[in-house]
């Protein structure tokens, strides 16, 4: 049987939900594989593989070693490779994240295989497999075909729905002891500006500001209805450029890229380099007081008035649903 290896992500001891989007993704290449899936970490990962089995994994594989605290690419790329050696895989799956951007053209180098990144879906199954993936900042999409070697591909989040989670599932949870040597860069400390709460890039509802948010302190609104939404907070780089916010929260073609169910522009014009980052969202919101707005080609709801007065009423609305 042959076997397609789904690599997770982990933060702050738990998994990004991207792994899960990396088995679904796995599965449906080839539903007849064996679906491994591999956790890298520094720490005791028993329960993060039971997490990847709960999700589809028909079994896991762990790596544990203390190079593997913090993403760094000499390390992972060690690790993974031990992995891909031991299992010889047909097929290999990784999130479109900054660790998988960095990691999978290292490995597909040394595998000397073809790499189709940042799918968004996945038509067809087995040697009819063929993978959807944007071009041109989202504008349009186009069909990629793997004919020979290791099918290897990165997942852009929130885009494959993870299979539901069943913690009556069991499989085999196996490790391997991995050399690690010669790192030529260490990683020291970590300093995280990302704002707190949601991940930017996996959340769900994002709200995000603009130029016309005016001040780090009209962000503050913002806040308060992500927080009564359960949503991520986000800027287009006017906002980030300007000083109201930390360039951590940037969407777009130079920020992150993002996939919510929900998207609510805030005081956001829709420059083309802003929505190459959101124009895939499933609803997106405009909130402007410019009717002219380019942000209102894209939204499927439009709201024209002042966010300063739109945007507190909106979030009593919200509070007062929850009653």
């Amino acid at each position: 049987m042959s076997t397609i290896l789904a690599f997770a992500e982990a933060r702050d001891g738990e998994l990004r939900n991207v792994s899960f989007e990396t088995i679904a993704a796995a599965k449906q290449i080839n539903e007849d594989a064996q679906v491994v899936g591999v956790v890298l970490s520094d720490q005791k990962t028993e329960a993060l593989a039971d997490e990847m089995i709960h999700h589809g994994a028909d079994r896991a594989l762990v790596v544990e070693h203390a190079d593997l605290k913090e993403y760094t690419s000499d390390a992972y790329t060690q690790a993974a490779m031990a992995v891909i050696n031991e299992e010889n895989p047909a097929g290999i799956v990784m999130g479109h994240t900054s660790a998988g951007k960095d990691l999978s053209p290292r490995l597909a180098s040394k595998l000397d295989s073809g790499l189709v990144s940042d799918i968004t879906g996945i038509e067809g199954s087995g040697d009819d497999t063929e993978f959807v993936r944007p071009i041109y900042s989202g504008k349009a999409f186009e069909k990629k075909k793997l004919t020979d070697g290791v099918t290897f591909v990165t997942v852009r989040p929130n885009n494959i729905a993870p299979l539901e989670k069943d913690t009556s599932r069991s499989g085999e949870v196996s490790s391997l002891d991995v050399d690690i040597k010669d790192l030529r860069t260490v990683i020291q400390e970590v300093i995280r500006k990302a704002s707190e709460g949601v991940d930017l890039s996996e959340a769900n509802i994002i709200v995000a500001g603009g130029r016309g948010v005016k001040s780090e302190e009209g962000f503050e609104p913002l806040y308060e209805l992500a927080d009564e939404l359960g949503a991520a907070v986000g800027a287009s780089r006017g906002a980030c450029d300007a000083g109201y916010c930390d360039y951590s929260l940037q969407i777009g073609q130079t920020g992150k890229v993002v996939t919510p169910d929900l998207y609510i522009a805030v005081g956001i014009s829709g420059a083309i380099q802003h929505l190459a980052g959101m124009s895939n969202s499933k609803v997106i919101v405009a909130i402007n007081k410019d009717a002219e707005a380019n942000i209102f080609n894209v939204a499927d709801y439009g709201i024209v008035g002042d966010l300063f007065d739109v945007i507190p009423k909106l979030t009593e609305e919200i509070k007062a649903l929850k009653v």
